[in-house]
């Protein structure tokens, strides 16, 4: 019995040292044999034996992909289905491998077709770049039959342009692709000392926001949106899809945020043919910004990319950034270029020595100097004997296995031998040994050299797809569609949307938050739920705006310790949810008499009588909030009286008692806000608008929410409204090829429409916009830039004020080259009616 047990602990330690040992190798196995790229060539292990197998079959014409992954197994045994896929995710990338037939379509996610159907070869770029026996480190492949590269000699940051993407034992690696041209501009600048930045780049398009991007190492974060126009005030169309996401993927997040509440569509369909295109039909009621914030707040429109930059460099994982990959790459490329040139440099000086020998050979007629010989020896001998008057000239000594190679030109080749010929093949020879020692000796300028070629020849076509802009922060709150009703016990001190049987509060979304007051004094915010018990006696409650600095509350309690009446005024603008605040003295028995809420600081008066069995001399008296400071919540407010209270009512409304808020336009995102971010447009009471006047001759009026979008591509005006300012505009007719101008005043004032003011037809532009007073335009007119003329026009002088569909009156031909607008130096612009440019 005991020896069976010393055999099991035996057996115990024997599985666990072998648990260790293989998980060991499996891990390392994953890592570098499958899911890791090497530094050197940006390539994993199956795409390299693809692109090997590619070049053994090149003959300049297409491949089944079915022979192609037939002829990678002959070097590892990998799967059918693998090789399949990686070689269509390579031929998908449109870089090293030219496509033939239906390789599917990243942007929708459909597959390609089966890899009998679909043909490949070799770019001209990939055989340019990635292939050179000559300077390949060869291994055996799995069953030795065949020769395989350990690493190609990649002479190219390809790792850096396709990105890669894998999964392995304990590490994981993302590195997304980058521009074509604008790694070899980085690379050039690199060799030349010069910094540089590289952002990603991707062939689905879209926007990106890269202010997090660190390089692409760990940490950093990209934000990609698809881009969103407007095609009516009822539909919306998406124009991409962002990186790593599908058309299907994109319409299944927008139906289920539909579905969730989070926006109120009519139907999604999806139009995408040559070009993508989502048509978004909007449900009633919704308006097209508030929507375009939904969509990219709780859909795949925008998603957030984490990069992960590992790579294999010496056998063993590293984490780096894309900067360091292309430098490392660069420096990798130039060793490769100085092999190549030192390999040259060889062939072209033994091409040299032999021509040499040669032309001696049979100038000096020294092969008949061997008609006599009759052994081999004697005839090497011989041959030797006649090149010695000329071995000095030669860069090396000649060996015996020269003038046995001289031994086999043939007599043909003797007779028709060309002097001359010779002559200049030598001289050329010797131009080229020179030119790559040069190239040497000037390695850097060589390898300059050699990225400006690559950009000239395989840059067309490879512009950059995604537009680099800074993203604005949309708030979720703000931007959720109301889809849900919440329900009071005013009394009992529940809320929640399942309370149908009590009493309706208001429409909200689920993602709300909550703020209560209490008859005692007491605060709380809380997350919409199904039912939630926040306290007896509840007096108001409203949805919470967090950082609201306008939002006021009015409020009178009475201390239960010394009877005392206060009176505040205070903000709530950051909590801890779900934490009860004390607005009272936190005495017990305290309650409150009397609260509102004021979206503008308004400062109500309200009349308080006194309880009749008081001593008060003045039982019945005014009280104007308006006398109180804005405090925090936290404060014990002012004293109001120290006799009971018999009731309070309200006398007269209360007006602001805050100034009109500020609000800046940011032109980086086309959005209004009021952090002080981007061109303040000056201070708006309620009533107060913004206008905007576009490029293609139409002007739009707005409110000035936050949630609003402008077209920054075709804005050249956005400012404060003033009905009574008149606006001069100067515009181009280009089928009268003529510049008119006009004054008018705005008319039609129906918010978010776009009304034309200028001349209909294709080509018309607006040219210059202002509402200054009396403007005067700067008009630079010639044919040559070099022969340019000057003069100024004023506006106000020249022209009178008419309709606003007026023609207007020609200024200048179509052979002005710039009208500019000359601002009046000594015209001060108030912070009530700053203009935005553009």
């Amino acid at each position: 019995m005991s020896e069976q047990n010393d055999y099991a602990g035996q057996g115990s330690v024997l599985i666990n040292e072998m648990y260790e040992s293989w998980f060991l190798d499996y891990a390392s196995y994953v890592i570098l044999e499958r899911a890791v790229p090497a530094a050197e060539d940006g390539l994993k292990p199956v795409q390299r034996r693809i692109m090997h197998a590619m070049k053994e079959m090149d003959d300049g014409r297409f491949n089944k992909v079915a022979n192609i992954i037939g002829q990678t197994m002959q070097y590892h045994p990998h799967g059918d289905a693998s090789i399949g896929d990686a070689i269509t995710n390579i031929g998908q990338k449109d870089l090293l491998i030219e496509t033939q037939g239906n390789w599917g379509d990243v942007r929708t996610g459909d597959s390609a077709a089966a890899a009998r159907y679909i043909e490949a070869r070799l770019s001209k770029f990939a055989l340019e770049v990635a292939f050179n026996a000559k300077t390949t480190e060869w291994q055996l492949s799995y069953d030795g039959r065949k020769n395989e590269p350990v690493i190609l000699p990649m002479k190219f940051p390809l790792l850096v342009a396709q990105g890669a993407e894998g999964i392995a034992v304990g590490l994981s690696t993302k590195i997304l692709p980058h521009n074509f041209c604008e790694i070899i501009e980085a690379a050039i600048k690199h060799l030349k000392g010069r910094k540089f930045e590289l952002y990603p780049d991707f062939l689905t398009g879209a926007m990106m926001d890269v202010s997090n991007y660190n390089d692409g190492a760990r940490g950093g974060r990209v934000r990609v949106r698809c881009r969103i126009e407007e095609s009516d005030k009822k539909t919306l169309l998406i124009k991409d899809v962002p990186y790593g996401t599908t058309t299907t993927q994109l319409v299944d997040s927008i139906l289920k945020a539909n579905d969730a509440g989070k926006l109120k569509i009519k139907s999604v369909t999806d139009n995408t043919a040559k070009d993508v295109e989502l048509a978004v039909q909007l449900a009633p009621g919704v308006t097209t910004d508030q929507t375009i914030d939904a969509l990219y707040a709780f859909t795949d429109c925008e998603t957030s990319i984490s990069p992960n930059a590992c790579v294999i460099i010496g056998d063993k994982p590293h984490f780096v950034g894309v900067s360091d990959l292309l430098k490392r790459s660069v420096e990798d490329t130039k060793q490769l270029l100085l092999k190549e040139l030192e390999i040259k440099l060889s062939e072209l000086e033994e091409d040299w020595h032999y021509s040499s020998l040669e032309k001696i050979f049979i100038e000096k007629r020294i092969y008949r100097d061997i008609e006599e010989q009759t052994t081999w020896e004697g005839v090497l001998n011989a041959i030797d004997v006649g090149l010695k008057p000329y071995k000095k000239s030669f860069r090396r000594d000649i060996t015996q296995e020269d003038i046995a190679r001289l031994t086999e030109i043939r007599i043909k080749r003797i007779s028709k031998f060309d002097s001359f010929k010779a002559d200049e093949h030598i001289k050329g020879v010797k131009a080229e040994i020179e030119d790559v020692k040069n190239n040497i000796a000037n390695l850097n300028d060589f390898a300059i050299r050699y990225y400006e070629n690559l950009l000239k020849k395989y840059g067309k076509g490879k512009e950059r797809h995604t537009e680099i802009r800074p993203f604005e922060t949309i708030n979720v709150t703000t931007a959720a569609i109301a889809n849900t009703k919440l329900y009071v016990n005013y009394k009992e001190g529940f809320i929640g949307t399942g309370l149908k049987k009590d009493e309706f509060a208001f429409d909200c979304s689920d993602i709300d938050n909550i703020i209560v007051f209490r008859k005692d004094g007491k605060m709380i915010i809380t997350k919409v739920g199904d039912k939630t018990f926040v306290g007896k006696d509840i007096i108001y409650l409203a949805i919470f705006q967090k950082n609201d600095e306008r939002t006021t509350y009015n409020m009178l309690y009475v201390d239960g310790k010394t009877g005392i009446t206060y009176g505040k005024r205070f903000n709530v603008t950051g909590i801890t949810r779900d934490k009860e605040y004390d607005l009272t003295r936190g005495n017990n028995n305290s309650k409150v008499l009397y609260h509102t809420a004021n979206a503008n600081g308004e400062a109500e008066v309200i009349t308080i009588t006194l309880s009749p069995g008081c001593t008060a001399r003045n039982k019945v008296f005014d009280f104007l909030f308006e006398e109180l400071e804005i405090k925090s919540r936290s404060a014990q407010g002012n004293q109001v009286t120290k006799y009971p209270i018999k009731s309070i009512r309200l006398k007269e409304k209360g007006k602001s008692t805050l100034s009109a808020p500020k609000v800046w336009f940011d032109s980086s995102v086309g959005r209004l806000n009021r952090d002080n971010t981007g061109s303040l447009l000056g201070r708006f009471d309620e009533k107060d608008r913004i206008i905007a006047f576009y490029k293609d001759g139409t002007y739009e009026i707005t409110d000035f929410e936050v949630t609003n979008r402008y077209d920054t591509d075709n804005l050249l005006l956005i400012e404060k409204f003033v009905p009574e300012k008149i606006v001069s505009a100067v515009y181009f007719d280009n089928k009268a090829a003529q510049y008119n101008a006009k004054r008018f005043l705005i008319e039609s004032q129906t918010l978010r429409n776009r009304y034309s003011f200028i001349k209909e037809g294709e080509g018309n532009y607006l040219a210059v916009v202002t509402t200054i007073q009396e403007p005067t335009l700067l008009l630079r007119i010639g044919k040559k830039k070099t022969d340019l003329k000057e003069s100024k026009l004023s506006l106000y002088e020249t022209l009178d004020v008419t309709g606003w569909k007026a023609v207007g009156t020609k200024i200048a031909d179509s052979d002005t080259r710039e009208i500019s607008l000359i601002l009046p130096g000594e015209e001060q612009v108030s912070e009530d009616d700053a203009p935005t440019l553009f």
